[in-house]
């Protein structure tokens, strides 16, 4: 009656209320979205293949018999992995202190153990058991103590409880699928919202302060902002994956479908591969902007302008929506786990997208530690620079070629294994890269592109001051700047020609642009 009705979308919660049955209940190729509540306590099989609408499950106490499931989804049958039946959970209960009786039973020959009638083996072994009591009907372990006698029918000591039937249920869990949260470790979800906060708070702020700076926004400063506005990204799809897990967490089994096949999980998606594209694109053309600034220091004519930054950074918008774009097209998916990352590589189009990414970050890595290597290089010389700013400017390319490279390498190697079908690290694990190690350059740019820099502080207390906060720091930055403004313009007139001392302070200022 009810398989393959394309029409059944619902049953009444009370339709089985009160029923002696069913034992088997077939709704395969239904439409049905949800089963009642009550009346499931008989059920022992239940069929649910092909039944794409029934995405979430009743309790599982109400599932109190059952024994087989053939359901349309791996994550459901995660929520039978640790349910036992109710015969299951009285035999348990009342027979903790039987398992040395189970062992013995188990090395009993063959024939023995077949001759249970009337159960003769169960009471020989009670018997033998408690031979102290002379009366067995006041024994607290004898089963008709326990038990009526109708109770006592079809009862086997050796399969019922020794060997109890186990709860079978397909299509199992996959790889890709674990039974599990959405971050699976408990520590996780602790630190993530700390990493996803730091990253929301400190591009805010930056772009904040930035944005309503009354300064000329120059090169260096709009990079800033399109840097900061990926970060804060970034900083958005840990905060949507973090709250989540927390609604979800211990029963995502009855979530996983409506998450990853909805708009959550696109959504949540397209802003990691976004904000992770656009942010490795923008940390390459700061950098490279810093190489050009260091080398052609002395020719104005070849300076980098906010006419020729506004088409470059374009290009990394249009280049970023596009890769975020692909996955929602059909090439790869982020339906494939839990934490909306693109791992299908089932075909070779989404393969070559993968590794696309994968080869692009690494290419962008070394260019990054290649530029800073080349402007180290280019500024020191013992005999003109001193020692302590040669010094502060190693740390800092050392700080930022650091953060950079412990981001991008140990998600590059497990990615890049996993896009060629020989994964070194489970999905499970794979969180943990995800939590700890994806958006550390989230977390860390903020601070080290904009807030421990002079010209930032500057403008935040300028921008306190409007509040009516900070006035005497404000008033110190103001006369600080003028008077640095003055001085340059003054060295400036005098200059001929370019020196490494120049240069060297040329560096330390864009260090702190």
């Amino acid at each position: 009656i009810l398989k393959d009705n394309k029409n059944l979308r619902r049953i009444h919660n009370d339709a089985l209320r009160g029923a002696t049955g069913p034992d088997v209940l077939d709704i395969s190729s239904t439409a049905l979205e949800s089963l009642p509540s009550y009346g499931l306590e008989a059920i022992q099989v239940l069929n649910a293949t092909s039944s794409y609408s029934l995405k979430r499950l009743p309790p599982l106490d109400k599932f109190s018999s059952l024994l087989e499931a053939v359901l349309t989804y791996p994550s459901h049958c995660c929520a039978f992995r640790n349910l036992r039946t109710e015969k299951q959970k009285s035999l348990l209960s009342i027979f903790d202190n039987f398992s040395k009786e189970c062992e013995s039973t188990m090395r009993k020959p063959t024939n023995e153990i077949l001759d249970d009638s009337n159960n003769t083996l169960l009471w020989s072994v009670e018997k033998n058991v408690h031979s102290s009591t002379t009366d067995e009907e006041n024994s607290p372990y004898s089963y008709s103590a326990i038990f009526d006698d109708f109770e006592m029918t079809g009862f086997d000591f050796e399969y019922d409880f020794c060997q109890p039937k186990v709860l079978t249920c397909t299509p199992e869990p996959d790889a890709f699928n674990p039974c599990e949260d959405i971050l699976g470790y408990s520590f996780l979800r602790v630190v993530i919202w700390f990493i996803n906060i730091l990253a929301i708070a400190g591009n805010f702020t930056v772009l904040l302060v930035l944005i309503t700076s009354h300064y000329k926004l120059t090169v260096p400063r709009f990079l800033m902002c399109n840097l900061s506005f990926a970060d804060f990204c970034m900083g958005l799809y840990l905060l949507l994956i973090a709250s989540v897990d927390a609604q979800t967490s211990g029963q995502y089994y009855n979530h996983a479908i409506d998450w990853q096949t909805g708009s959550g999980c696109s959504t949540a998606g397209f802003f990691t591969v976004f904000a992770s594209e656009l942010s490795v694109y923008t940390l390459t053309v700061i950098t490279v902007e810093r190489w050009h600034t260091i080398t052609y220091a002395m020719q104005l004519d070849r300076k980098l302008r906010l006419r020729h930054a506004v088409p470059i950074m374009l290009g990394g918008w249009i280049f970023s929506i596009i890769i975020a774009v692909l996955p929602l097209l059909g090439v790869s998916s982020y339906m494939k786990v839990s934490i909306c990352l693109p791992m299908d590589i089932e075909t070779g189009l989404s393969q070559a997208y993968i590794l696309l990414i994968l080869v692009l970050n690494v290419v962008a890595f070394v260019v990054i530690c290649a530029c800073y290597i080349k402007i180290y290089v280019a500024v020191q010389n013992p005999e003109l620079v001193a020692a302590n700013k040669d010094t502060k400017v190693a740390k800092r390319m050392a700080i930022l070629i650091f953060t950079d490279f412990t981001c991008m390498a140990p998600i590059s190697f497990f990615a890049i294994s996993a896009a060629f079908k020989v994964p070194l690290i489970t999905v499970t694990n794979s969180k943990i890269l995800l939590v700890l190690f994806y958006p550390v350059n989230s977390c860390a740019n903020p601070f080290l592109y904009a807030i421990f820099t002079k010209a930032f502080r500057r403008d935040f207390f300028l921008l306190m001051s409007k509040f009516g906060c900070c006035k005497s720091r404000a008033e110190l930055y103001r006369m600080n700047y003028f008077s640095a403004y003055a001085s340059n313009c003054k060295n400036g007139s005098s200059a001929t020609a370019p020196s490494k001392a120049s240069q060297a302070l040329l560096l330390l200022s864009a260090l702190e642009k």
